[in-house]
């Protein structure tokens, strides 16, 4: 007769308590974060509902931020994807007013950032603050001074 050690069906126990507890808050975490996208895309003129379903979530998160649909192949390709979710995740922060900081915290944190942009005040100004003001997503870094340039020295030495 084999010798049965309960021990080990305490231990068991635990690790499938730790894995329920674990799902339990996964899907509260993931819940909230759908709940503020609903809302951000009904903010943005969109159905809300369109935040639950898989691929179609990212063709209308493209048409908020202003991008052609035909950019949804660049998610497909691997390593430019991570780096197209960061820019569309940035261009979707700054449609709602907020900066590049909040692309960091939204990426880490988007149970956190997505209701509080969803449910809070804050308005939808259109495909990018940048465009909605006249500008483009590409001129950030239209006004940099560079910190090496003094104005009392001449450009040119010999002059």
């Amino acid at each position: 007769m084999n010798n049965y050690d309960y021990n080990d069906s305490v231990g068991s126990g635990v690790f499938a308590a730790m894995g329920i507890g674990t799902t339990l808050v996964s899907l509260a975490l993931s819940i909230l974060a759908i709940a503020g996208l609903w809302k951000m895309f009904e903010k943005a003129g969109k159905p809300g509902w369109a935040a639950i379903i898989p691929v179609y979530n990212l063709i209308v998160m493209l048409e908020i931020v202003g991008k052609p649909i035909w950019w949804i192949f660049f998610f497909l390709i691997p390593c430019v994807n991570f780096v197209v979710i960061i820019w569309v995740l940035n261009l979707l922060m700054k449609s709602f007013g907020k900066d590049s900081v909040y692309t960091v915290l939204a990426f880490f944190f988007s149970f956190i950032i997505f209701p509080m942009i969803g449910f809070g005040s804050d308005r939808y100004l259109g495909p990018s603050a940048a465009e909605a003001k006249g500008g483009n997503s590409f001129d950030q870094f239209k006004n940099y001074k560079n910190p090496f340039d003094d104005p009392n020295t001449p450009k040119d030495p010999t002059a």
